[in-house]
């Protein structure tokens, strides 16, 4: 969610893993590049004595913390004279305190940006245009160029993507069944979605912690043939506000009729992944991204499953996107030290073993084929949705984000959750703000 938050034999998932590596050759592959891509990463990331200190900032829970500052630690060992000091924050706490950072030109060198906040910093000049270091400094020559291509605004690359993910639900199966449901249904719809729903408030269980507004609302949309926004983000991408009212009556009536957690309740979670209800055993699952899934596991410890998000027309609608990215900063007085640690987290063996894919299946070839024997259970549950998910995508557009335009959605559809607004009046409402902020961006 935003608030932000199968076992596959091992031979197929090398199998697997062989043909995404494959498919991901970038027509920029060249011979040099694969040589320079296949050094050992002290070769390409250590070139200077000269003490170096780099600060680093990222959002997650505390597996995410943990193998980060492994990483970290690692890469240190390796370059002895980079210090690298971390910061890091919950999702919301996170954005909070990078703004005034911002404001005050002294962000780190390097910070993890998402999709809804990239265009904002990048179009600010907070943010390095990374085009000269790749494949120089940062090795990207077996990245697909549709992934790495969504870091890109206006020709400049102010992002390294991490992973790619698929939106889907993960789920406790023993709390299904308690609910009196079996299974997710193949192909499953909202009408179903609903049905389990009122199961699981019958169970006592809430059904999932909702949605978040922006990305949850742009899925249902694009299973319609239409989008959140338009082509160049300077409108809306659809015209009936009727698609509004039933996506956001669908979610604020489960509310109200206590198959989904109150607004009271959301407003408490700080967006900490083992605050959930699956966690506690009080909810049957949670819509997140797929790279979510091996830290909701670990925080849940019990079986799991990931099962597609609803349709009709789930292909119309599902797409790939890179989980965030790592930027340089333009206030970075160590850009192509903070490039070279960019470059050690997308190419290095051993640093991305202690990843684990938890950002996102990882964006490089060759490291998705070397970690399929070293993937927990956890892992290769993620890879295989996401191998399986990707044929059934449409294409996509690198997202138009607007974080004043996501904030509207957001507080609108808590207005409506808390029962202030109906979801009528506020889909007039969002269109006539939302059309005033992209008009005027």
């Amino acid at each position: 969610m935003k608030k932000r938050f199968a076992l596959l034999a091992v031979p197929m998932l090398l199998s697997m893993l062989a043909g995404c590596g494959g498919n991901n050759n970038s027509t920029r592959d060249t011979a040099s590049t694969h040589a320079a891509a296949n050094q050992p990463a002290s070769a390409t990331a250590a070139s200077s004595s000269d003490p170096v200190t780099l600060r680093i900032a990222w959002w997650g829970g505390d597996t995410r913390h943990s193998y980060t500052q492994q990483v970290i630690d690692m890469y240190e060992a390796q370059n002895p004279n980079v210090k690298i000091e971390p910061e890091y924050a919950s999702f919301d706490d996170y954005w909070k305190k990078l703004a005034p950072q911002a404001a005050a030109n002294r962000l780190p060198d390097i910070v993890q940006m998402d999709v809804s906040y990239i265009n904002q910093y990048g179009s600010n000049g907070q943010l390095e245009d990374m085009t000269p270091y790749l494949n120089q400094t940062v090795q990207v020559g077996d990245v697909n160029e549709n992934v790495l291509g969504t870091g890109k605004i206006d020709g400049k690359q102010y992002g390294i993507p991490l992973g790619v993910n698929v939106l889907g639900f993960h789920y406790d199966p023993a709390l299904l069944k308690k609910a009196g449901a079996d299974s997710i249904p193949d192909n499953w719809t909202w009408d179903q979605y609903k049905e389990i729903a009122m199961k699981a408030k019958a169970a006592g269980l809430y059904m999932d912690s909702s949605m978040a507004a922006d990305i949850f609302f742009n899925y249902y949309l694009r299973t319609k043939g239409l989008s959140l926004y338009n082509t160049d983000g300077s409108a809306l991408g659809y015209d009936d506000d009727a698609q509004f009212s039933d996506f956001f009556g669908m979610l604020s009536d489960l509310i109200a009729q206590g198959a989904v957690p109150s607004q009271d309740k959301l407003s408490q979670n700080k967006g900490v992944i083992e605050e959930a209800d699956v966690v506690k055993g009080t909810g049957i699952g949670i819509w997140q991204w797929s790279n979510q899934y091996v830290a909701l596991q670990i925080a849940v410890n019990r079986p799991m499953e990931l099962a597609p998000m609803p349709g009709p027309d789930m292909e119309k609608g599902l797409y790939m996107q890179p989980s965030m990215y790592w930027s340089v900063t333009a206030n970075s007085k160590n850009k192509e030290e903070a490039a070279k640690f960019i470059d050690f987290w997308t190419n290095n063996v051993e640093a991305n073993k202690l990843i684990k894919g938890e950002r996102g299946v990882p964006i490089s070839g060759k490291i998705k084929d070397s970690l399929a024997a070293e993937l927990t259970e956890s892992g290769k549950q993620v890879f295989k949705f996401v191998a399986d998910m990707e044929p059934k995508t449409s294409p996509m557009s690198p997202p138009v984000g607007s974080p004043e335009v996501v904030a509207l959605l957001t507080d609108l559809a808590e207005q409506m959750n808390f029962g202030q607004i109906t979801p009528d009046a506020a889909a007039v409402q969002f269109r006539k703000e939302a059309s005033e902020i992209l008009a005027n961006r």
